[in-house]
């Protein structure tokens, strides 16, 4: 066996896994939800079966980071990675119901510190392994969706249904339900009208340079505007506009709530979008733009038929960050009375119960994180134009 790994990246994360569930806390059991639990190790928390199964897949993928680097090693790698990191899932939620099996009722067990690491390692192994077979657009999907699919399995199956967070979630199931359907109300409204408003304007910069100094500059110092700053400022001035004109009062227009949030949200995401605009309009080729002049396109057409086609990756690139960014502010919407996932994180906050903020900040990252890959994904689907 070679000294050097061929993959030192694989080496490392998983080494970082295995060291995360060695020396920190794979769940932790604590009396009730509001007080810390005590940390169990691995081999505490699981049975010999278990370990020795996570052994193995762990003691594989550091074989494969010194096999010779080819896409049967890498599609191994995968493969694998993805079986561990179910695995770990499956262990997680498994030990959870043995020991509230000998627990009282108000005990709570959650997952730890080694959990994640270990989950988040394993996951990067992954998407390390799906570059290395130079993955498209439909292959990253398909792998995404399996394991979406088999974690999906094992929620409906009840396998985590006595880790403290599932809890937490069964005790507020319709009211997560009813906010989870306000967080995403806020991100299409603000992302709807971000897009209406920032595109004409990253046209209009594109075809205007001179005005760029003005759109950014004012777009710049938005950005430097602390969200809740923002949000508090928006307050009097929309207070003031309901009482003056009840229409708008009447369609919900007030100081608190989803109004000020959705025009602090489109704010906040104006700038990626003004400014992916921009590049994908001035980014297309001159000499094919020269050309389609030529021909005797007119300006609208020349947008249509070339400038958009053309730019449409850069753009989407644009409205991949606006998302993205504004899934996370929305939580910070919850302090002005606009609801969303933020809700929970707050009033876990308030009540010290680490869990409950995780109801909230877990399915949040999760937005996101589905967001960016399917934007991704069609990035690179427009980009290569052919499935893998």
């Amino acid at each position: 066996m070679r000294i050097a790994p061929r993959n030192p990246v694989l080496l490392v994360l998983i080494l970082i896994s295995v060291g995360a569930c060695l020396f920190a806390g794979f769940l932790s059991d604590a009396p009730n939800r509001l007080i810390s639990g005590r940390p169990l190790m691995l081999w505490e928390a699981t049975g010999a079966p278990m370990h020795l199964a996570l052994a193995l897949l762990a003691a594989a993928l550091l074989t494969l980071s010194w096999a010779k680097t080819s896409r049967t090693a890498a599609a191994s790698a995968l493969t694998i990675a993805g079986v561990l990191l179910l695995l770990l899932f499956f262990a997680a939620g498994h030990c959870a119901a043995i020991l509230m099996a000998e627990s009282r009722p108000a005990t709570r067990i959650a997952l730890g510190p080694a959990f994640w690491i270990a989950v988040f390692s394993i996951a990067m192994a992954m998407l390390d392994a799906l570059q290395r077979i130079a993955a498209g657009g439909v292959a990253r999907f398909l792998v995404v969706g399996i394991l979406v699919l088999a974690l999906a399995a094992m929620t409906a199956a009840g396998v985590f249904d006595q880790l403290s967070i599932m809890r937490e979630y069964a005790a507020r199931r319709e009211v997560f339900a009813g906010e989870l359907v306000r967080h995403g109300v806020l991100v299409l409204a603000s992302g709807a009208a971000a897009l209406a408003i920032g595109v004409p304007l990253g046209i209009l910069v594109a075809r205007r340079p001179a005005a760029g100094g003005a759109v950014f500059g004012t777009l710049n110092l938005l950005q430097t505007i602390p969200s809740v700053a923002l949000f508090g400022l928006l307050i009097v001035p929309l207070s003031a506009l309901a009482a003056a004109v009840p229409v708008l009062a009447a369609l919900g227009v007030a100081g608190i709530g989803p109004a000020p949030a959705i025009i602090a949200l489109v704010l906040y995401s104006l700038l990626p979008m003004v400014r992916n605009t921009q590049a994908a309009i001035t980014g297309v080729d001159r000499t094919v733009v020269d050309a389609a002049r030529g021909m005797g396109l007119t300006k609208a057409q020349l947008f249509w038929r070339i400038e958009l086609p053309l730019g449409l990756p850069t753009m989407i690139a644009g409205l991949r960050i606006m998302l993205v960014q504004t899934i996370g502010l929305a939580v910070v919407a919850a302090l002005i009375g606009a609801g969303g996932l933020g809700t929970f994180v707050f009033q876990g906050i308030g009540q010290y119960a680490t869990d409950l903020v995780l109801l909230g900040a877990i399915p949040t990252i999760l937005l996101a994180l589905a967001a960016d890959f399917l934007l991704t994904t069609l990035i690179l689907v427009l980009t290569r134009g052919t499935a893998p």
